[in-house]
């Protein structure tokens, strides 16, 4: 501990220790910092609230919450052999068959200790062991909350409040000798309890049912019901102590009497030894890597088709937030792949920054500004990308369909899918599967039994059975769940490959980005400048394309199957829609004859020629709209069609029609038709429909929901363990007594002349003092200050308490005193 006397409490505990030893306590236990403590008294009581405790708790592994758990059952203070008995047992057959791994369990009890003693969940030396009673509190057992190890209270617990008359005829029927001192009538009961020999002649003499039912209780949880009239060997057993009375209908094992049915075992099974993940299969790392790259590449071209397919503006956002179960069914369809899937893509872009919400007031989805940039990297960086924001995120895409804390359903972007343990799980399970050598696929049952181990779940800690981050009554196994959606996610993502890490993903989590994309460029293959049309109208993509190729393909044809090969289909309101965007009909015969490999079809040419005749020869603008052409047997075609009447079309000219129907409306009523119009402006020019014309404003990606506070640099730690070592120099600072000194926890007093000629003096030898120091606004504190510089009625010093230099009024300095040489910091 750094000192020849044992600490008393937490905060001497504390102090003893080294500045290297108290940042990784702030660094493991960050909260501890919000706001930075005034001296090691207050660390010391911050970090035994229960909040910060349970958050403590929490991050134990499974042998370390164990090894807390089995103090909080131990006398307080414990041995270190007391512990160490209650983890391994006392070497005697407790009839469960079972090897407890005692060599295992003496192997890993000193590091679980040491890590209780880094988090200040233990304190004291391994003499006198010291559970913080706040987790003692959490831990011990007690009938609302059982503690974690199925152990009830002790005999003295159990009996608090039991008549005297009572505990003797319990002695009596256990063969002890009468006592009228109720304290020793319970440590006889107690000590009966604890003597394996004398209690296994008394469980020699008990019914097998009586045994039966201890058998019951032993593991937990140790309470039972009995009724008024309990059976006989139910009777036997709280006639001699066995079970204890807690109310008129419960009745209790005590700790004592389960130990000695345990052979001494707090925990029916330690788990010194966290869980061995096994490989599923074993595949070579350069298969994986392909596979896992082929998936990023079908990832990549997944969101593009997402963003192409709300670039008109999307679905618009329900009241409540988010998207309609219709609208994500439509893009599920769209994108030719389940709901659950396109779910996960969505959000996936969204938390890429690439999809938003546009504002207005009907309010859509649609691509950002920042989709376009992404569009235009090279395909290795937005991977990376795509990738490094799936890492952070605390979005969790699997939470959809389910119901949040009030039954309300949770859809996709909509509010309540934070939870702020996803990151860290991610990264766990990313980490995990990084420690198998490359090409190896683990068990998916054998990663999250290695999970469950490091973070055991919450049910474990009573009284706490919500997830951070989540809302109350959220299942426990919150965190398994994440690690599952993990596995899968990262397959869709191409961070694994066939079941395997790859190694660009192995890159991004050691080097960065970079890194990642440097590893991922040469397994992309090479964009195309050309496809091969055929004669059925389709043209077939032998592999990805250059992107003005890709994105004008896309608007003169329709995708009709994906896969290897891309193949895309050539119809009338395909070649329309080019031909709406600006293009005309000899840019379209120059486009295909400059990318085709193969000799442009006749049918592909008559039907551009076709469509490009008839497109503008009617024109739509505004009345509220109308139509104008030309020919006006064309219009007389149109009035006399019964299916223009929900159109409300009348005659203003020879070649006018007037409508009562908006523009959009008229335009697309008559396309449906079968006409090819085209909209004009007011100037009688046409209008040209560009893809991708509606965009948010400028929006960024979604914060995620941080797990409790960020952990600190080295730079604040350090900072902080200076500033709380002064103020617990300046706190505890022993001045030399004086005529005016104040008492000790006090301001010091002395007189202005007497005041200044003390920081002069300490000024000219450069030793500290300690002052006593009123602010603007009254409030009084004390410090340690090494002054430097006095001129002008003010004092410059380096304050020790505040780890800077500051500049202090004299006459708001209440008295200064000199420290002891051995406060001297």
């Amino acid at each position: 501990m750094g000192t020849t006397t044992p600490p008393r409490t937490l905060a001497e505990a504390l102090r003893a220790r080294g500045d290297e030893s108290l940042a990784g306590l702030l660094r493991a236990r960050p909260d501890l910092l919000s706001p930075v403590p005034n001296d090691i008294t207050q660390l010391a009581t911050r970090a035994g609230t229960r909040a910060s405790v349970v958050r403590a708790l929490e991050h134990l592994d499974r042998f370390a919450l164990q090894t807390a758990e089995a103090l909080a059952v131990a006398p307080d203070p414990a041995p270190y052999d007391t512990l160490l008995a209650l983890l391994t047992g006392d070497g005697q057959d407790d009839g469960d068959g079972r090897d407890d791994a005692g060599a295992a369990i003496t192997a890993a009890l000193p590091a679980a200790l040491t890590t209780l003693r880094e988090q200040a969940l233990v304190w004291g030396e391994d003499t006198r062991l010291h559970l913080v009673r706040t987790a003692r509190e959490l831990l011990a057992p007690s009938p609302q909350h059982p503690s974690p190890t199925g152990l009830g209270p002790t005999v003295s617990e159990a009996t608090a409040g039991m008549s005297p008359g009572r505990l003797q005829e319990i002695l009596a029927a256990a063969g002890l000798p009468a006592t009228h001192d109720p304290v020793s009538a319970v440590s006889a009961l107690a000590g009966l309890f604890t003597d394996r020999t004398r209690m296994a002649e008394l469980l020699d003499t008990a019914p097998v049912e009586a045994l039966s039912v201890l058998d019951r209780l032993v593991w937990g949880p140790p309470y039972g019901e009995v009724t008024p009239s309990p059976a006989p060997p139910v009777q036997w057993l709280r006639d001699r102590g066995l079970l204890l009375p807690v109310s008129t209908r419960t009745v209790v094992l005590p700790r004592e009497a389960a130990l000695h049915l345990r052979a001494g075992r707090a925990h029916r099974v330690p788990e010194p030894v966290p869980p061995v993940i096994v490989a599923a299969a074993e595949r070579d790392p350069q298969t994986v890597d392909r596979a896992a790259a082929g998936q990023g590449f079908m990832a990549l071209s997944t969101v593009e088709e997402l963003l192409k397919l709300w670039n008109d503006g999307g679905p618009a956002i329900l009241r409540a937030g988010g998207l309609s179960v219709r609208e994500l069914k439509r893009a599920a369809s769209a994108l030719d792949v389940s709901e659950t899937v396109a779910a996960f893509w969505i959000e996936l872009a969204y938390a890429a920054g690439l999809l938003a919400s546009d504002g207005e007031t009907d309010e859509r989805y649609a691509p950002t500004p920042a989709s376009d940039e992404w569009l235009d990297l090279p395909a290795q960086d937005r991977w990376t990308h795509l990738a490094t924001a799936w890492l952070a995120a605390t979005r969790t895409p699997g939470l959809i369909g389910g119901q949040d804390a009030k039954g309300r359903a949770l859809s996709a972007l909509g509010p309540d899918l934070d939870r702020s343990a996803a990151p860290e799980v991610r990264r766990r399970v990313l980490a995990l599967f990084a420690s198998l050598p490359p090409g190896t696929a683990p068990d998916p049952q054998t990663l999250l039994a290695r999970l469950r181990w490091e973070r055991p779940l919450r049910s474990s800690v009573p009284g706490v059975a919500t997830t951070p981050g989540g809302p109350a009554g959220e299942a426990s196994d919150l965190r398994s769940r994440i690690a599952l959606w993990t596995v899968n996610d990262a397959e869709l993502l191409g961070i694994t490959g066939r079941g395997a890490l790859s190694s660009q993903a192995r890159a991004l989590l050691d080097e960065g980005p970079a890194a990642a994309a440097a590893r991922l460029a040469p397994l992309i293959p090479e964009p195309l400048d050309h496809v091969l049309l055929q004669a059925d109208l389709t043209a077939v993509a032998p592999g990805p394309l250059e992107r003005p190729l890709a994105d004008m393909l896309s608007v003169l044809a329709d995708v009709e199957s994906k896969g290897g090969a891309t193949v895309y289909r050539f119809t009338p309101g395909s070649v329309r829609r080019a031909l709406d965007a600006g293009q005309a009909a000899t840019d379209l015969h120059a486009f295909l004859a400059t990318h085709s490999r193969t000799p442009v079809p006749q049918p592909l040419s008559y039907l551009i020629d076709d469509v490009a005749r008839r497109h503008g020869h009617l024109r739509i603008g505004a009345a509220s709209a109308y139509v104008r052409c030309d020919d006006e047997a064309v219009l007389n075609e149109i009035l006399a069609d019964k299916r223009s009447a929900t159109l409300r079309l009348r005659r203003l000219a020879p070649t006018v029609l007037a409508a009562q129907a908006d523009p959009g409306s008229l335009l697309e009523g008559l396309r449906e038709m079968g006409y090819a119009p085209a909209a004009e402006s007011a100037e009688g020019d046409v209008l040209i429909t560009r893809a991708g014309a509606r965009r948010t404003p400028p929006r960024t990606p979604p914060v995620p929901v941080p797990e409790g506070p960020p952990v600190p640099d080295t730079t604040l730690l350090n900072a902080a363990v200076r500033a709380i070592r002064a103020g617990d120099t300046a706190a505890r600072a022993v001045h030399r007594e004086g005529p005016d000194t104040a008492t000790a926890g006090s301001l010091p007093r002395t007189a202005p002349a007497e005041t200044l000629a003390t920081v002069q003096a300490a000024a000219m030898t450069g030793s500290a003092v300690w002052i006593g120091y009123v602010n603007a606004d009254g409030a009084a504190s004390q410090r340690v200050i090494a002054p430097v510089k006095v001129e002008g009625g003010f004092v410059t010093a380096y304050d020790h308490t505040a780890d800077e230099v500051r500049t202090y009024p004299l006459h708001r300095i209440t008295g200064v005193a000199d420290l002891t040489d051995d406060q001297t910091p």
